[in-house]
């Protein structure tokens, strides 16, 4: 970690945005895509909140990341079998169960896009906020300046890499008899077009046999995973060499094991409810409180995505850094209001603290908590 520049909160280089959630994606873009320098600090507003302050900050990381990684916003797309996991495609892959999506295939600004994904990418990892996410193998190889294989593949493409693995493991007199009727051309869409691309000179006349069938499944990767997003790799790089330094970038990530940066990146997948207790301090209510009992027995109920929730509402961070809570800036709080009980529990993100009344039963607190850690809830609530 000591290779990601030490962020200081310089007031007197302090950068404001105004962001409209409704445009959080496009607002996000126009602000650090126009940017020549990096700034000393962030300063974020939401549009008609009244919410400022580190856990708006956090928040709007988090959220505009989930945007850039959104695939139906045709940057990226997930890993079939994980889906937290994403790597850029090329705008031609016809295999694969995703299209692009049509105002990215046409927008101009497409490759900016992958500048203001690398800045935002690395300016996350600068401010030590963990965004949910995790890049995929084939894509973090290219960012280290590492080739694809065949075995890289396995998961994010499973058909190419079943349909490669077939050829491979063919008779090789069978092969030389032209049973494949393969050449070394492959066939991509693009805008509704279809056409044979050549994965050598004269790729379309020369012949898929056993001698070169090795060279073929080779060329056939390197083209959808390495050719065809090279200038989606490029300008994500120059994205994420405006924070951290191009002479510095091929260090950063040939140090790093994928699990490492992952971890940096997308933070830890499991919650502890005991190491939450234990980092959590109690003002106006007592541990022993029934109210306090009744609290983590429901969190102790909860599924992983309604704690990352209610973590959210509470912190503004959703998903927890390596090292756990004990990770975190500060310890968490909760804090006993005055209010009638039938209110809902509310948040001071910036202080990590949980505010909530005397609630008289368990099933009362248990269905505001719910109420609170339902995701449509979830995208405004808990940055007062």
């Amino acid at each position: 970690m000591m290779m990601l520049p030490k962020v200081e909160d310089d007031e007197h280089d302090q950068y404001y945005m105004l962001i409209d959630r409704s445009k959080l994606l496009v607002d996000s873009f126009e602000y650090i895509a126009k940017l020549k320098n990096m700034p000393g600090s962030f300063f974020v507003e939401f549009k008609e909140e009244q919410a400022t302050g580190p856990g708006v900050l956090r928040a709007w990381f988090l959220l505009a990341s989930q945007e850039i990684f959104n695939p139906n916003n045709g940057l990226f797309v997930a890993c079939p079998d994980d889906n937290r996991s994403f790597f850029t495609k090329s705008r031609n892959i016809s295999h694969l169960p995703f299209v692009l999506a049509g105002a990215f295939e046409v927008n101009p600004l497409h490759l900016e896009y992958f500048r203001f994904s690398g800045r935002m990418t690395a300016l996350a990892l600068a401010y030590d906020v963990q965004i949910g996410v995790v890049f995929y193998r084939i894509f973090f190889l290219q960012l280290a300046g590492k080739g694809v294989l065949l075995e890289d593949i396995r998961d994010a493409d499973p058909f190419l890499y079943c349909g490669c693995k077939e050829i491979l493991n063919m008779d090789a007199k069978t092969v030389d008899q032209d049973v494949l009727g393969l050449t070394f051309v492959c066939e991509v869409e693009s805008l509704g077009l279809r056409r044979e691309i050549e994965l050598c000179p004269n790729g379309k006349d020369t012949v898929v046999d056993s001698k070169n069938m090795e060279t073929y499944v080779n060329l056939l990767i390197q083209h959808h995973y390495v050719t065809s997003i090279a200038d989606q790799v490029t300008y994500f790089l120059d994205g994420f060499s405006d924070v951290i330094t191009m002479s510095r970038l091929p260090t950063f990530f040939q140090c790093l094991s994928l699990e490492d940066f992952n971890l940096m990146l997308g933070g830890r997948s499991d919650i502890s409810v005991e190491d939450w207790k234990a980092h959590t301090d109690y003002h106006g209510y007592e541990e022993s409180d029934l109210q306090i009992s009744w609290f983590w027995k429901i969190v102790e109920s909860m599924c992983i995505e309604q704690r990352k929730m209610l973590i959210f509402l509470w912190t503004s961070i959703k998903s927890l850094p390596l090292e756990g809570f004990v990770g975190l800036d500060s310890r968490l709080s909760i804090h006993k209001t005055s209010e009638f009980d039938d209110h809902l529990p509310s948040s001071h993100t910036c202080f990590y603290q949980l505010c909530f009344p005397v609630y008289q039963s368990m099933k009362d607190m248990e269905d505001r908590l719910k109420m609170i850690t339902k995701g449509y809830i979830g995208s405004s609530f808990g940055t007062v």
